[in-house]
């Protein structure tokens, strides 16, 4: 039986789990103030006049307030001189000064007005009356398309190289949050997988992990939740009816939670009872894999080199050197923070240099058609001497949590 599952319970492994939140430290203002004024480093290279934060990720990242997106505009613009002016529906006003965290004028639009009217208006109180303004681009289309046509007169355009070239270097306190949230993670991660017994449902240990991540002081549980046995492994992102756990299936259990904003995101694959020759082989050639990205991934070498490493091993071991299966369907890896998937990419062909503080995943999964798949998922960040994982990486197929049994 492999070492760390089965063998437990539901409720006795949520009882081992203790409240890991306690001293975790918020963004504070401070920090906020200083995207803005990165943000508005860039804006003045690239000559853009003003930055317009939509509701979501990047309004939240650059002014601490949390607002979903809908189909009124709420954002916010962040002109050259580094004031902000909110644009909020009227009748949302007293709530949005509640989620407020950094002050700024506070700019209204009745229901029956056209609120990228109200966006010209306020570029011309702030003397921006023509120039080059960046429109998030998280933004939904018929924003974008409204504020377009109502302001012809200004240059508008995408504002992905401030906001991506603002958070994909993460802060000491951004990467201390990732980090506790890795680390709740893999406690469920792990008491997941003592609970484990043949007939078992996935939905059964979904509903574990999400309340595993509770107990461990994620109110809102599981940001995401993806468990699957056997051949339903083979499938990335799942399945639509997932089958029962049998013995010695493969199990492919992937999961994160929200912490302060921040995301974590790790895959843990192992077998329920002896594995056969295939798993091994397959298992081995991915934690091969996992160790060729990071070790290729140095301060100064590209993105996209990252991922040539990873495909290296796995042509060497047989499987296709590109995106054929069996092989490696995807790119290697990708950038979490506020997002789950943001920039940097590891991709073919991506010329991203890897630099300081940069968080990106280490997934390069191994999908055998018709038979199971194979994914070891962990992140790691940029130090000033290269890679650092914030989890420590599968240990073998045998013993996959590195449990001491001396």
């Amino acid at each position: 039986m492999t070492i760390g599952v089965g063998g437990s319970t539901a409720k006795a492994e949520l009882e081992k789990i203790q409240n890991m939140t306690l001293n975790v430290k918020a963004i504070q203002p401070e920090e906020y103030q200083m995207r803005i004024q990165k943000a508005v480093s860039i804006m003045k290279a690239t000559g853009v006049k003003s930055l317009y934060l939509n509701a979501g990720t990047n309004l939240y990242y650059f002014t601490g307030t949390k607002w979903s997106a809908s189909e009124r505009m709420v954002g916010a613009l962040l002109s050259e001189d580094g004031s902000l002016e909110y644009i909020v529906p009227k009748f949302e006003e007293g709530t949005f000064k509640k989620f407020m965290q950094i002050e700024g004028n506070i700019n209204c639009w009745e229901e029956h007005e056209s609120p990228s009217v109200l966006f010209g208006k306020i570029l011309q109180s702030k003397n921006i009356n023509a120039g080059k303004i960046a429109l998030d681009e998280s933004a939904a289309y018929f924003l974008i398309d409204a504020i377009t046509k109502a302001n012809s007169n200004y240059d508008f355009e995408n504002a992905q190289p401030i906001t991506t070239g603002c958070r994909i270097q993460k802060s000491e306190n951004e990467i201390a949050i990732i980090q506790q949230a890795k680390e709740i993670t893999m406690v469920v991660q792990r008491a997941a997988a003592r609970i484990l017994y043949p007939g078992i449902k996935a939905e059964t240990v979904v509903d574990f992990i999400n309340q595993a991540h509770m107990k461990a002081g994620i109110s809102s549980g599981s940001y995401f939740c993806i468990v699957l046995f056997a051949d339903d492994s083979q499938y990335p992102h799942g399945v639509t009816i997932p089958q029962d756990l049998k013995d010695n299936d493969i199990v492919l259990i992937d999961t994160g939670c929200r912490l302060e904003g921040y995301l974590s995101d790790i895959t843990r694959t192992y077998v329920y009872g002896t594995p056969t020759e295939a798993h091994m082989k397959i298992w081995n050639l991915e934690k091969a894999a996992q160790k060729a990205a990071f070790d290729a991934a140095q301060l100064g070498a590209t993105c996209g080199s990252v991922d040539d490493a990873a495909r290296k091993v796995i042509a060497a071991g047989g499987l296709s050197p590109d995106y054929e299966l069996p092989g490696l369907p995807h790119r290697v890896g990708h950038g979490t923070g506020l997002d789950i998937h943001e920039h940097p990419y590891l991709v073919r062909g991506s010329a991203t240099v890897l630099q300081e503080g940069m968080v990106v995943s280490n997934e390069p999964m191994l999908c055998i058609p018709g038979q199971f798949g194979i994914r070891h998922e962990d992140h790691f960040y940029m130090t000033a001497n290269g890679p650092k994982w914030f989890t420590t990486p599968m240990h073998s197929i045998d013993n996959p949590f590195g449990i001491d049994v001396a």
